[in-house]
């Protein structure tokens, strides 16, 4: 047959790519239930659509150029629900999926087509940090930093990672710029290992403390989620990935809406309790106002008195902001405050509009706060609003007090401000204000009390901010739904077909 040889050269190149680190450490994970690199890019993707990119790459080194197939990286393009993706999953049986000369520049090449072409890319990551001795000594730094652009984010397209073993060096910066960060439960984070780590600092660390999924869910904000398989993990970057356009120049993709949409926000009032004082769990409302089981909801674990929830209405997206009574009584922390201008970056940059749901007794105040520089955050909040270009529009439901008013999207920083009949537009708590402004205290003198709290709650009530047209309307809470899918009917940004101004677009993913 005719170029046989060059035939049996080429099934035997490809045959040692996709052996990978070979059969035992392939046998090993599987026996550990975790997915293999190229397992992990079957189950995300849509069959039979991966272009491969760098099969056939080796280490640049000679001595170890016979055990790294593909250069512990797997990277190319894929289609992902028909839309095109860039992806790199890292092959953690390959010397440790660490970062080398080659494999780095496989990586700029699918960031750079992603950012081109505009389609999202996907890092799968999980890996040992740099190779050595590859990064040492003087010839190391000739490695390094040879492309400024490595760590630019202008967030063209989407990025989305997933955390699925031990991810340190690479894995970890990229995860660091990522807009979606998911983990799995046992996988690590950080700048370095646990024993370099303890080296370092002189004293033992354990892995979980360092930067396992309870530490970066919920107390750094770095993971926006985590789960218990790999299957999982991506099946979330699917779903995330559902709610945007594949790039900031786009829309974002419409669906139908699933019947009975409309019944929940009908059963509204048995969401909010009647009393001021008692607390429900936001999540409820927002779930009774977005199309049926479309919501999404990213840092769960982080900044808890508020929520950041993707969802849709009228099968179109929407990032809903909302504070939440069960935790710290809906009162905003240093962490909320980070993650609602992450979430506003987010939903700005991919053109989603925001709805704003607001029920706050303004800011934690304290000395945790001021130490973890509480008006800073603050104030990166409102810049952050003030450069967004998506639709606006909020629902005061009960509180808004103080300056947190003015951060939940009240006056005219919304495009369209609703209030509920129930909402409360004082400075603070009607009892806390008699105190303060009158002197007077219940248990001294309970008639008196009650009179200057029911004239402090009169002049706070939702008909006078509609009087002064500071709201533009007072709606029935049960047509919540309606209201705001008709508003965002009219708000929709026709002469730009969809797409905002992207003002936030190189804003920090991580501070």
């Amino acid at each position: 047959m005719p170029f046989e040889d060059l035939l049996k050269e080429f099934q035997n190149k490809n045959a040692e790519a996709l052996a990978m680190g070979g059969a035992e450490k392939l046998a090993k994970r599987k026996a550990e239930g975790v997915l293999n690199a190229r397992e992990r890019i079957d189950y995300l993707i849509d069959e039979g659509s991966f272009i491969e990119s760098g099969r056939y790459a080796r280490s640049i080194r000679p001595e170890v150029k016979h055990k790294t197939p593909a250069d512990g990286k797997v990277a190319g393009f894929a289609r992902i629900a028909g839309r095109e993706i860039a992806l790199v999953s890292n092959d953690f049986t390959v010397l440790g999926a660490s970062s080398a000369v080659i494999n780095m520049k496989k990586i700029k090449h699918v960031k750079q087509v992603a950012a081109k072409r505009g389609v999202p890319l996907v890092l799968l990551g999980e890996s040992s940090g740099a190779r050595m001795p590859d990064r040492m000594g003087a010839a190391g730094r000739a490695i390094i930093a040879q492309d400024p652009t490595e760590y630019q984010r202008l967030r063209e397209s989407l990025w989305c990672s997933a955390l699925l073993g031990q991810c340190y060096g690479s894995s970890t910066w990229y995860s660091a710029m990522s807009d979606f960060v998911v983990m799995r439960k046992g996988s690590i984070m950080a700048i370095a290992s646990p024993n370099v780590t303890s080296i370092a600092i002189n004293k033992p660390i354990d892995a979980e403390e360092l930067g396992g999924w309870k530490l970066l869910t919920g107390v750094s904000g770095l993971a926006d989620l985590a789960v218990n398989t790999d299957e999982q993990a991506l099946d979330a970057i699917k779903k995330f990935l559902s709610y945007f356009p594949s790039n900031n120049m786009e829309a974002p993709p419409e669906y139908p809406v699933p019947e009975n949409s409309d019944e929940a926000c009908r059963k509204m009032l048995e969401i909010i309790p009647e009393s001021r004082n008692q607390v429900y769990d936001v999540r409820k409302v927002v779930q009774a106002i977005a199309d049926k089981e479309s919501t999404f909801e990213l840092k769960e674990r982080y900044g808890k008195s508020i929520a950041t929830v993707l969802g849709r209405l009228d099968g179109r997206s929407v990032g809903f902001i909302a504070n939440n009574p069960l935790f710290k009584g809906g009162a905003l922390d240093a962490d909320a405050c980070q993650k609602v201008t992450s979430f506003m970056v987010l939903c700005d940059s991919f053109n989603v509009p925001l709805v704003f749901l607001v029920d706050v007794p303004g800011f934690l105040i304290g000395l945790e706060g001021e130490v973890r520089g509480m008006p800073g955050k603050v104030i990166n909040w409102m810049n952050a609003m003030t450069l967004v270009t998506v639709p606006k529009i909020t629902v005061i439901m009960r509180k808004s007090y103080g300056q947190a008013f003015i951060n939940m999207a009240g006056g005219r920083n919304a495009d369209e401000v609703a209030v509920w009949p129930t909402a409360d537009l004082g400075f603070m708590d009607p009892a806390v204000s008699v105190n303060v402004l009158y002197g007077v205290r219940y248990q001294d003198d309970p008639e008196r009390f009650a009179k200057l709290k029911g004239e402090v709650e009169r002049d706070t009530s939702a008909w006078g901010l509609a009087e002064l047209y500071e709201a533009q309307t007072v709606i029935d809470p049960r047509d919540t739904r309606d209201y705001l899918t008709r508003t965002l009917q009219v708000h929709r940004l026709r002469m730009k077909k969809g797409i905002g101004d992207h003002l936030l677009r190189n804003w920090p993913t991580s501070y």
